[in-house]
This record gives C-alpha cells, sequence and structure tokens, in this order.
C-alpha cells in the first residue's frame, strides 16, 4: 500500500482557521479592557460609597460609557491600519466620554488618575485604526495629554501617595504602560496569519491556473497542428483545381478526414477521456487540496488495469476534487483507491461541508448528478454519505465510487 500525507492532520482551515485566530485575538483584546475598566469602576465605585460625592458618581458614569464604547470600537481592528477610519460618529463616541472625564481630572480631589488614563486608553485604541505612519504620534499625544493633569494637581507628589496609590491604580499603571505593545503584538500576530491564509489562497489558485494552462498547451498541440494541415492543404488544391481536378479532389477529402480528426480530439480533450495517469490526478488532487488548507491523506493500495476504468476513475477524481473545492471548506479531506468485489473502489471524504441541500442541487453534467450518469455508462456505482453536522454547523460528506476491472478491453496494463 501507498500512502502519501499531503499535510499535516492540523492544518487550519482557509477561512475558520483565520476567524478563529481573529476570535482570539479579539477577545484577548477586549478581556484587557474590560479587565481595567472593572478595576477603575470597582475603585471609583468604592470611594463613592466612602465619599458620597456627585463628582465621584461622574466619574463613574463617564468610566462606564468610555468603556462600553471602547468594547465595541474594538471590532475595527480587523481592518488592516490605514485601510480606512470607521464612521466619524464612532471615533466621537470613543472620545466624548473619555474627554469629560480626562478634563474631570484637573479639579477632582481624588481618582485624578482613573479620570485621565480613560483618555489613554482611548487614544491607544484610537491610534491602532489610525494609519501607521500617525499611529506613535497619537500613542505619545494620548500619554502626554493623560500626564498633563496628573503633574499639575501634583498626583506625583509624595501628599497624595497614601490616598491616590491603591494596589489597584500600581496595576493599572503598569498594564496601562504596557497596553501599546500588547495590543500591537496582538494584531501583528494577527495579520501574520491573515498573510498567510492570503499566500495560502494564491498558492491554490496557482494550482488552478497551471492546470489551465497544461490544458490550453493540450488544446493548443491538438487545434494548432491540424490546422496548419488544412491551411497547407487547402493552399495546395487551390493550386492543383484547375490543372489537376482529381488530385485536387483528393486532397479536399484529406481535409474533411483531418478536420473529422481535430473535432475528435477535441471532443475527447473536453470531455477527460484522453488517456491519463490516473496515480497523477490523484498526486495533483491530493496536492491542490493541501494548497487550499485541507489535511489530505492519499492512499493507493490498488490501480485498475483496464484504460477505461483508470479513465473514468480520474474524471471522477477531478471532479470531487472541484466539489470540494467550490462547496465546502475542508480542513480534512482524504482518498482511498482499493480493490474490492471483483473491481476498484474510489473514497472521497471531507468535511466542513455547510448546505446538505446543496450537494444534490446542482444541474446534470456536473457535480455529484454528472458523476453518477458517467458512471452508469460504464456499469459503476456511485454512493454518497453525509455525516453529522458538528457545533459550526458543518459536516462531513463521503463519496464512493465503484467501478469493475473489466470496463473496456483492458488495454495499457497498470500504471
Amino acid at each position: 500500500m501507498l500512502t502519501l500525507m499531503s499535510a499535516h492532520s492540523n492544518a487550519p482551515a482557509p477561512f475558520a482557521g483565520v476567524n478563529a485566530t481573529w476570535n482570539y485575538t479579539l477577545g484577548s483584546i477586549v478581556a484587557l479592557y474590560v479587565l481595567l475598566d472593572l478595576l477603575i469602576i470597582s475603585d471609583l465605585l468604592s470611594r463613592f460609597a466612602d465619599t458620597r460625592s456627585k463628582t465621584m458618581l461622574v466619574l463613574v458614569l463617564l468610566s462606564v460609557a468610555a468603556a462600553a464604547t471602547r468594547i465595541r470600537y474594538c471590532w475595527f481592528l480587523r481592518s488592516d491600519s490605514g485601510s480606512g477610519l470607521p464612521h466619524i460618529g464612532w471615533t466621537i463616541a470613543l472620545f466624548a466620554p473619555a474627554v469629560i472625564s480626562w478634563a474631570t481630572a484637573f479639579v477632582v480631589s481624588e481618582g485624578a488618575f482613573f479620570a485621565a488614563v480613560q483618555l489613554w486608553f482611548s487614544g491607544v485604541l484610537f491610534a491602532l485604526v489610525a494609519s501607521k505612519r500617525l499611529r506613535w504620534w497619537i500613542i505619545f499625544a494620548s500619554l502626554a495629554l493623560m500626564l498633563v493633569p496628573l503633574v499639575l494637581s501634583g498626583w506625583f507628589g509624595e501628599a497624595r501617595g497614601e490616598t491616590e496609590r491603591s494596589a489597584a491604580t500600581v496595576l493599572i499603571a503598569v498594564y496601562s504602560a504596557a497596553l501599546p505593545l500588547m495590543l500591537i503584538s496582538s494584531l501583528w500576530f494577527w495579520r501574520v496569519v491573515a498573510r498567510l491564509d492570503e499566500a495560502r489562497h494564491l498558492a491554490a489558485e496557482l494550482a488552478v491556473t497551471q492546470e489551465r494552462l497544461r490544458f490550453a498547451a493540450d488544446l493548443h498541440d491538438i487545434q494548432g497542428h491540424h490546422l496548419q494541415v488544412i491551411a497547407l492543404k487547402a493552399e495546395l488544391v487551390e493550386r492543383t483545381l484547375a490543372m489537376k481536378p482529381e488530385y485536387a479532389a483528393g486532397q479536399a477529402g484529406e481535409i474533411r478526414l483531418i478536420a473529422k480528426e481535430a473535432m475528435e480530439e477535441t471532443r475527447t480533450l473536453v470531455s477527460g477521456l484522453r488517456d491519463v495517469e490516473l496515480r497523477n490526478e490523484l498526486e495533483n488532487a491530493s496536492e491542490v487540496l493541501t494548497l487550499s488548507g485541507a489535511a489530505c491523506t492519499l492512499e493507493i493500495a490498488a490501480m485498475p488495469s483496464s484504460l477505461e476504468a483508470r479513465r473514468t476513475l480520474a474524471f471522477v477524481v477531478r471532479e470531487a476534487t472541484t466539489n470540494i473545492l467550490r462547496h465546502s471548506e475542508a480542513t480534512r479531506a482524504s482518498i482511498v483507491l482499493a480493490a474490492v468485489r471483483g473491481g476498484v473502489t474510489l473514497t472521497v471524504t471531507n468535511n466542513g461541508v455547510g448546505e446538505a441541500a446543496a450537494l444534490h442541487a446542482r444541474p446534470a453534467g456536473s457535480g455529484v448528478a454528472g458523476l453518477r450518469a458517467r458512471l452508469a455508462e460504464v456499469g459503476g456505482t456511485l454512493a454518497t454519505e453525509l455525516g453529522e453536522q458538528d457545533e459550526a454547523g458543518a459536516a462531513t460528506f463521503t463519496l464512493t465510487v465503484w467501478v469493475p476491472e473489466s470496463v473496456g478491453d483492458g488495454e495499457g496494463g497498470a500504471q
């Protein structure tokens, strides 16, 4: 038995893997902001409970509003930096409560740090959405503005050390200092994953393009040769028609035969009935599926000796591969060729199938219906099985094809 492992079994899907990475990145950023905001709000609530100060209550409400708008604004981070800012209304909503909170830091007797840091949090988040050229300028400007009321109010002085520098304050100050690097590194990792996914899509498209070029070259070889011969013989007919009409008539007959031969060869090429190497088709299918992001396993336990059986199975392999690429987001696939019941069985399995109905809705001549009609011509059978859907709503699809060993004349030998 020949076993070819085309990719690691944990290769991510083209879409699901990238979306999962983004969800993790977004979740970590939101969780960080939520943690910092909860610490601030809980500390301010504690101060309000002790003092019953209206100013402290205003700071609590402003902190809640700023936290809510920041969490919503995090969703805009998925757009690449510099690709365009969100609607101006979202940016105003992001900064409005933060700026008002920052302004109160000039007048409050306590909680000045918590009031001023709101502008820093919102400024860092905005910098990540803005152009990369302006990113660090925005970050440094936000830092400078945050420090202004703290310096003017003497927050860094020893006299306010015991009342203002609580454990929560120190913790928030440490995480606030590291906030830009933490967010930038998270988004950098996400964009690396996105670029890798784009490269994988390009590789899959390149494989399809190469197959089209191969087909175009084959078509050129067939049509180019015959058309050149037809042109030469037609010119010969023109020159000899008056002097040697019988000879010209013979050449005209040859032109008709050559044209008929060209049509037959073209029809054979288009329908996929030319003499192909089944093993190459299997390996090409495995490679294309791997490039598309599916971990594909290829197992060849038997090879039919019948030329017609190999031709039919090669067509099935190409059609099944096309259906996987078009109608699923497969992360795993397997292709197994084995000898069963006086014939050969081809089993193609893939996951990531979204809508079961779509598998049976394609017109005849393509998809499962086209395969079934093609196999009926050679006495073969086709069976499909749709597995249970997972939590994401995707199912496993299995295509099983059997062709008899006695198809055709058995020419060609095993490949």
